[in-house]
């Protein structure tokens, strides 16, 4: 096979697996990421309205796959206006210095039919740590749904700072949990 051939032919498979990446959308209408924390011990829950996510992901070659989520934490809603409103000043999420919270995959390790841990760095309000979520796929049809639950800890990403800092107030732990609705995800 002559230089040239072989030129065409990468540049041909980079441009597929480019195109195929691409492929794969957040159906964002039935896509969701909510939370749960605990203030003086009774359950409070939240949602993010409004996140992107870009994924990749080859079933034979998990590891190759990458997951990029980026949230807008102006988006954070409880369903009371003044805890909505009260969420975004410093103390909180602090939306006018940081108006995105993200997550950028490291590793995806498949630990069982539509089964992955995917590891990478969790950034929230300027603070950024490694966590591992494990997230089960299903797919039916053209859509496939990667959903799971992982648990952070508030204060490590300075949420709730002050007078707020303290977890009998406010728990330390807030579980999340997502459903990413996805097209155009080839059959693992």
């Amino acid at each position: 096979m002559s230089a040239a051939v072989r030129l065409v032919a990468s540049a041909w498979l980079l441009l597929s697996g480019a195109a195929f990446a691409q492929a794969i959308q957040l159906v964002s209408g039935q896509s969701e990421i909510a939370f749960t924390t605990r203030q003086m011990g009774v359950p409070v829950e939240g949602r993010f309205t409004r996140f992107s996510a870009e994924v990749t992901l080859d079933a034979k070659r998990p590891d190759a796959g990458s997951v990029r989520i980026a949230i807008d934490t102006g988006s954070a809603r409880f369903g009371a206006p003044e805890t909505d409103t009260e969420v975004k000043k410093p103390v909180w999420l602090n939306v006018l210095a940081f108006p995105q919270a993200g997550f950028q995959s490291s590793v995806i390790k498949a630990t069982g039919p539509g089964r992955f841990d995917v590891a990478g760095k969790l950034t929230i309000k300027g603070s950024v740590h490694d966590v591992t979520v494990p997230v089960q796929l299903v797919q039916a049809g053209a859509i496939s749904t990667a959903s799971g639950a992982f648990t952070v800890n508030r204060l490590a990403f300075k949420i709730g700072e002050a007078e707020w800092a303290d977890p009998s107030l406010v728990a330390d732990e807030v579980q999340v949990k997502f459903k990413l609705v996805l097209s155009g995800l080839a059959p693992l």
